[in-house]
């Protein structure tokens, strides 16, 4: 890439992966920078200013009212532009959870959206409890998710959640998501066996691990990419396990950014 697209690393109190999350952009070939929502809501930063947004994990205002509920509610119309604009964004976790509640994923074009309704979510996990612990994410080859766009290997990362269970509000939302590709990873086995817990580690609906936009430029996901990054982070590092970095979602969003 010929220049360092500008990223904006969006948190908000309670938030607290956002470090990781600039430096997976940084050696993405991202210019990363860390900004807290209330500068954004005074006007002290522009999100016009930046090709490429990132909502990270954590627990946002303390989940008060529900995992990133609070956190949408100051979302919902500010990144409307941003979205429209074609510029790519990352929510993870806490990311995830608000996007979703914000109506912006799986999108405007979503009919339960478009009917001022919440067409999915992410509920408690099936084994109420949090749950951290490494699983391994499978990229869709049909999804048109510009961040999983030509991987084929699978991704090897941890989760840390107690509500990340993905629910549609019924068999016809489920199958709408499916038929347009809107899946963009799921949880897998690096096996290739059928997916159960601890595989699929929170009971999500067709082991749904990650949807994006119908234009693919956005994406949430409740595991973590940003916490396997280089192999070093890998728990079976020193017994040889090398590879299935996260690092590949933010190369290819920042390469997408960059060529905007």
């Amino acid at each position: 890439m010929s220049r360092r697209p500008p990223i904006l690393i969006l948190h908000a109190t309670g938030t607290n992966r956002d470090r990781e999350a600039a430096w997976a952009c940084e050696l993405a070939g991202g210019a990363a920078e860390i900004v807290h929502i209330n500068r954004l809501i005074a006007g002290e930063v522009r999100l016009a200013d930046y090709r490429m947004l990132i909502l990270p994990g954590g627990f946002s205002y303390g989940d008060d009212l529900g995992a990133g509920k609070l956190w949408a509610i100051a979302l919902r119309y500010r990144l409307a532009a941003f979205i429209a604009a074609g510029r790519p964004v990352l929510g993870i976790c806490n990311g995830f959870q608000a996007l979703v509640k914000a109506g912006l994923l799986p999108g405007a074009d979503d009919g339960a959206a478009a009917a001022g309704q919440q067409g999915v979510t992410l509920a408690r996990n099936d084994s109420a409890r949090f749950e951290c612990r490494w699983i391994y994410l499978e990229p869709q080859s049909a999804s048109p998710c510009v961040f999983t766009r030509g991987l084929t290997e699978l991704i090897y990362c941890p989760v840390a959640h107690g509500e990340g269970k993905f629910v549609a509000a019924d068999a016809a939302t489920l199958a709408d998501l499916e038929a347009r590709g809107l899946v963009a990873l799921r949880y897998a086995r690096p096996d290739g066996q059928p997916v159960a817990y601890p595989w699929n580690p929170n009971g999500s609906a067709g082991d749904i691990a990650g949807i994006c936009n119908a234009a693919g430029t956005v994406l949430g996901l409740m595991p973590h990419p940003e916490n396997h990054i280089i192999d070093e982070q890998g728990p079976r590092f020193r017994r040889g396990e090398r590879g299935q970095l996260g690092l590949a979602l933010f190369r290819n969003g920042v390469r997408y950014a960059a060529e905007l």
